[in-house]
């Protein structure tokens, strides 16, 4: 598992230590379900319902490090009045109801707790952790992007041997909306967006790529398009349009042929435009479609 941010892991610090938790902290009893936030707790009131908890030394043992030897614990440290923290907690709190008791969300406020934040080398406020097992598997510190903390709550399932489904995005969702009814400018600000905070989404990348090929392809009749191609095999223009309604027709292997055959023909800008022209219909596919595997080892053959 990884860190969300690029930065390194919080761990880089050290060992984090929680015998003296373990030894000190006084006995509680373990309720059934998690409850939910309240008067204990200085942090706002949680809106993820019973699948989060507000922690502090006499519930840490049993809250936390004994209920994730049966499911995944994730452990937000916060602090009531602090921004970004204030404002990171109810997505984290959203996501664990979304989880449907896959995992828990505990809370802990450092100003109430300064003892546990110590243990765990909390150094500032939002961080988070990991622990699965009774022990910490990962930790970042800061907000992150909602689909960033998405894939690390993925690893952290995974590291638990949670076999859960991976939860969708709904800023995909509303992006590829956009794209099915037609509404390229919408859809092009979504997908833009999405990858200003997550810029290695292959998901976004391939939905811009969609925009750009719906809109090359507007309003031009296919079956004259190639059939302009087929008889002008030196018209570079009429090549690159008819390879990407070749792509929309499901032909996707034809087009990339069709693109590779005219970069081995070309040269200077019509041999750049088609290489460039072929990539960007790689991205419509995403990287691990195996057609587009064999057209970019056909690709550099033709270029080298």
């Amino acid at each position: 598992m990884s860190d969300p941010r690029i930065t390194s892991s919080i761990f880089t610090r050290g060992a984090v230590d929680l015998s003296g938790l373990r030894n000190t902290a006084p006995p509680a009893t373990r309720p059934s379900t998690p409850a939910q936030a309240g008067p204990s707790s200085g942090l706002p009131a949680a809106a993820g319902g019973g699948s989060v908890i507000d922690v502090t030394e006499a519930n840490l043992q049993a809250e936390v490090l004994e209920r994730s030897t049966t499911m995944p614990v994730v452990v937000f440290f916060g602090a009531a009045g602090y921004p970004e923290s204030d404002q990171f907690a109810p997505l984290l709190e959203r996501l664990a109801a979304e989880g449907g008791g896959a995992w828990a969300l505990a809370r802990i406020d450092v100003q109430e707790n300064p003892r546990i934040a110590q243990m765990f080398q909390v150094q500032g406020v939002p961080t988070v952790y990991a622990v699965v097992g009774g022990r910490p598997v990962d930790a970042f510190s800061g907000a992150v992007p909602e689909a960033q903390l998405r894939q690390w709550i993925g690893a952290v399932l995974k590291a638990g041997g949670v076999d859960v489904a991976a939860p969708g995005d709904p800023r995909l969702d509303e992006a590829d909306d956009a794209l099915m009814s037609g509404d390229l400018d919408a859809a092009e600000e979504a997908y833009r967006k999405i990858l200003a905070e997550s810029p290695a989404d292959a998901a976004a990348e391939a939905g811009l790529a969609q925009v750009g090929l719906a809109r090359r392809v507007a309003g031009a009749d296919p079956r004259a398009a190639l059939a302009a191609a087929e008889a002008n095999p030196g018209d570079v223009p009429a090549q690159l349009l008819a390879a990407d309604i070749e792509v929309l027709s499901g032909m996707a292997e034809q087009a990339y042929a069709r693109l590779v055959d005219l970069v081995r023909r070309t040269s200077g800008d019509d041999r750049d435009k088609a290489r460039q022209h072929l990539i960007a219909l790689f991205t419509v596919a995403g990287p691990d479609d195996p057609a587009v595997a064999s057209a970019r080892r056909a690709l550099a053959s033709a270029l080298f």
